[in-house]
């Protein structure tokens, strides 16, 4: 659908920015003989060093950006799930490592409330590789926990070993993904080819050999559209094989396999973020928006199970973060104080409600070298629609 040039104008700079990123993709697809799988420009749109959306310097997060994540909704979902790092840090002992951690407002909450709760880690790794938000990072945690920013440690890579917790909060959504095409005269992986200045789709018979043998394996009937994430599978794979002893928290949008294939899903759930518009345009303005798809969490939960680990627990959001007591820190602030009161409550609603994030987003938690139910889904576990 065409998508309406934002308002205020664009800068020229930011123009400039997304034509030299077109210009790129261009050439990579010229290179390629006219095609590339949609994976490639997802990633070159979101990745490219200097250009893509995650590489650039333009603001992403919060309302001057294009859209808002849980930590900065409210203080209250790091300190949430700090109680659950806290649990799985006593049992395996270890450091933390978040991956794609955004502006640094999760690291910064959840250190804070371990410091609160007496376990501060000795490390809180954070693994992004844009200098941008490496900044970002490094200004949030200084300013919000001062006494602790000599924890945070920057990787540039996933270590060898893995000893403690994972924390994935929106990341899994952000990795590219390929498109598959049921139609009537077969299946196709669905890529892109260049169209005049910009681009436009086109199908191919899928030549990947492990996206047809995945293919083969889900219930779909044409016509169908749909993604599949055989990098979000590759990464779960690698932290598996290099976690020793601990846990990993994946925190997204998405379903179990048979929601996530679901009749009525029949176009996808490709979606782009600009300035707090939604839309479906993955072409538009390369560079300058989000593209994300939803987690198919059956397929990580089974890439983490082959590679050893345990199912630790799956839930909603809304269950995971009441739970571990949400509502209980809400309960800190008095509520005959309105002007304090009031907003936390409409943060804390945001988080739980069905209407907004509290039933798409999902908490998978897989394991090693824990035995016992994990705090989080002490009264809802989902696992039985993975």
């Amino acid at each position: 659908m065409p998508v309406a040039i934002p308002s205020p104008p664009l800068p020229a700079a930011a123009a400039a920015h997304s034509a030299r990123l077109v210009a790129d993709i261009a050439a990579a697809i010229d290179a390629a003989g006219g095609w590339i799988g949609f994976d490639r420009f997802m990633d070159m749109a979101l990745y490219q060093p200097g250009l893509g959306y995650y590489q650039g310097g333009a603001i992403k997060f919060g309302a001057d950006g294009d859209f808002v994540t849980a930590p900065a909704i409210s203080p209250l979902f790091g300190r949430t799930l700090a109680r659950q790092v806290a649990e799985v840090l006593a049992e395996t002992g270890g450091d933390i490592l978040e991956l794609g951690p955004g502006t640094g407002r999760l690291a910064a909450g959840v250190l804070c409330e371990l410091d609160r709760l007496g376990v501060a880690p000795a490390r809180y790794q954070l693994l992004d590789l844009s200098p941008e938000l490496r900044a970002r990072q490094r200004d949030c945690i200084e300013t919000a926990a001062p006494g602790l920013a000599h924890c945070a440690y920057w990787l540039d890579a996933l270590p060898d070993r893995i000893h403690g917790v994972v924390i994935a909060n929106e990341v899994f959504d952000a990795l590219p993904v390929q498109l598959v095409a049921w139609r009537d005269d077969g299946v196709f992986e669905r890529g892109v080819i260049r169209n005049g200045e910009g681009f436009a789709w086109d199908d191919r018979p899928i030549g990947d050999p492990n996206l047809a043998a995945l293919v083969a394996t889900l219930p779909v009937q044409a016509p169908y559209l749909s993604e599949i994430n055989l990098r979000a599978q590759a990464l779960m794979v690698a932290l598996a094989q290099r976690l020793v002893a601990g846990a990993l928290v994946c925190i997204d949008y998405g379903f179990g396999r048979a929601e996530f294939f679901h009749p009525q899903r029949l176009r996808g759930t490709l979606m782009c973020h600009h300035r707090h518009t939604a839309h479906d345009d993955p072409f538009y303005l390369p560079g300058l928006q989000d593209i994300t798809a939803h987690v198919d969490f059956t397929a990580l939960a089974d890439a983490g199970v082959g590679c050893g680990l345990q199912l630790g627990g799956y839930a909603t959001q809304a269950r995971f973060l009441i739970d571990l007591g949400i509502t209980d820190l809400l309960a800190e602030t008095d509520a005959a104080d309105a002007v304090r009161y009031a907003p936390q409550v409409a943060q804390v609603h945001t988080l739980l409600s069905p209407a907004e994030m509290g039933e798409l987003f999902k908490v998978l938690v897989l394991t090693r070298g824990i035995d016992r139910t994990l705090s989080g889904f002490s009264s809802s576990d989902l696992s039985r629609m993975l």
